[in-house]
């Protein structure tokens, strides 16, 4: 290490203070020369390669900043923006992000020495970058994935139904980050008035998943709530790794209330994001997943709506009034009309009734004439018909009288009942019989022989 800075100015014997009584160390220096020296030092040791996995990797104007650890140690590395552009370019898996990757980086120690307004920091400038494989990170998230669809727990949460319009939402976040602001000012936008409930929680360090769990369940378990929210700013994969936590994405899997995940940007995802119902990019697309209606926009619309429908009403009232006000005006009218009609229709009703009645009666009595004519004239005809065939009916009956007969020398044989007997069979049947003459009747005994 160059010795000039730890000796002092000979030209300035006052400009330095007296230094710690009985110490045996040199000094004092100027914390400017001795961080220039260290400086100087660390830059001095030799270039080397190191392999390790890159996390917390994170980016500012002109310089990109990561980390290298494996399972003994990790070092700070930075790198200038267009190098690290290049370095990715020249990398076999250039299209994603590195972070979580098992690399190799070309370069040596640096140091920064800060100045009154900013600290110091030592990084280990990264001058080239090649992809080594996977990191033993993202092979341990890849197996519990793996493991968790498996086990159907990425797809339980698919299968329930975030509400349109809850009314009571829950929301794990840390106390103090921007994440709470950002569901808060979404709500507000959406205009929902419901009741927000909150589960403060670490979102990053290693007790941060067990908080988040707790804060889950506490939620699940609170009545009412309709679904919730887990939500934090982006960060790198070691930040976000607490949402990785297998036990923490098999209690989300097991709830019964909906879980919309929203951690990291949109390029972060984390194994939450694949287990909880809804996946968002940001709080503030969480908040709005969340309350799927626009409740200022609805009430708007409803209003809106509702001025229509009075404007409707109101029109549709004066045109009822006016018909009404006209039919109330025309019973009078339409009485006077109908009475006409009805005194035109009796009067013709009646002079029609007094034609017919008079023609009926003209031709009743041209029938009665003509009937009488043809009665007298069948009358006549009749009673000298009737007597001429009386005539020959009498002859016709006296042809045939009995009597007339038995004046003629025969005799009728009857029964003591009046029955003829026409037979001497007949007659021999009975004891007394009665014989018929013409000049009257006596009365006989049957003697057999």
């Amino acid at each position: 290490m160059p010795s000039a800075p730890f000796t002092s100015d000979p030209r300035q014997p006052c400009s330095r203070p007296a230094g710690i009584p009985d110490s045996q160390l040199a000094g004092p220096f100027a914390v400017g020369d001795y961080a220039a020296a260290l400086r100087e030092q660390l830059r001095s040791f030799a270039r080397v390669q190191l392999i390790g996995e890159l996390v917390n990797l994170r980016t500012s104007r002109a310089r990109v900043y990561f980390e290298l650890r494996d399972a003994a140690g990790a070092v700070p590395c930075a790198a200038w923006r267009a190098d690290w552009e290049t370095m990715l370019a020249h990398c076999a898996a250039g299209e994603g992000s590195p972070e979580g990757m098992q690399v190799v980086v070309a370069g040596g120690c640096d140091y920064y020495p800060g100045s009154a307004t900013s600290s110091p920091g030592f990084s280990f400038a990264v001058v080239d970058m090649r992809i080594a494989g996977e990191g033993d990170l993202l092979a341990r998230i890849a197996r519990l994935r793996k493991k968790l669809d498996g086990e159907g727990l990425l797809e339980r949460q698919k299968q329930l139904t975030v509400p349109l319009l809850p009314r009571s939402i829950g929301v794990v976040t840390g106390e103090t980050g921007k994440a709470r602001d950002d569901v808060l000012a979404a709500l507000r936008r959406r205009g929902w008035a419901g009741r927000v409930v909150w589960g403060f929680a670490p979102v990053q360090d290693r007790h941060a998943a067990p908080a988040i769990t707790r804060a889950l369940g506490d939620l699940a378990s609170v009545g009412g709530v309709d679904v919730v929210i887990v939500a934090r700013g982006g960060g790198s994969l070691a930040d976000l790794l607490c949402f990785c936590d297998e036990t923490l994405c098999r209690t989300v899997a097991l709830l019964r209330v909906p879980v919309i995940a929203s951690v990291g940007h949109h390029t972060d995802r984390t194994l939450l994001d694949e287990v909880a119902a809804v996946s968002c990019s940001t709080p503030t697309h969480a908040a709005e997943a969340a309350v799927g209606l626009d409740c200022a926009r609805a009430r708007a619309d409803q209003a809106v709506a509702a001025a229509r429908l009075q404007d409707h009403a109101r029109r549709a009232l004066l045109l009822r009034a006016r018909e009404l006000a006209a039919l109330a005006r025309a019973p009078a009218a339409h009485l006077d009309r109908q009475r006409g009609r009805l005194h035109q229709l009796l009067r013709e009703t009646r002079a029609g009734s007094r034609r017919r009645v008079a023609e009926e009666l003209t031709l009743t009595a041209r029938r009665a004439l003509v009937l009488a004519r043809k009665t007298d004239s069948s009358l006549r005809d009749c009673r000298g018909r009737r007597a001429r065939e009386l005539e020959r009916f009498a002859l016709a009956l006296d042809a045939h009288d009995p009597q007339r007969t038995l004046a003629r020398g025969y005799a009728l044989v009857e029964s003591r009942r009046g029955e003829p007997l026409p037979s001497a069979a007949r007659a021999s049947e009975h004891e007394q019989v009665r014989v018929r003459f013409a000049d009257g009747v006596l009365d006989a005994a049957v003697r057999k022989r």
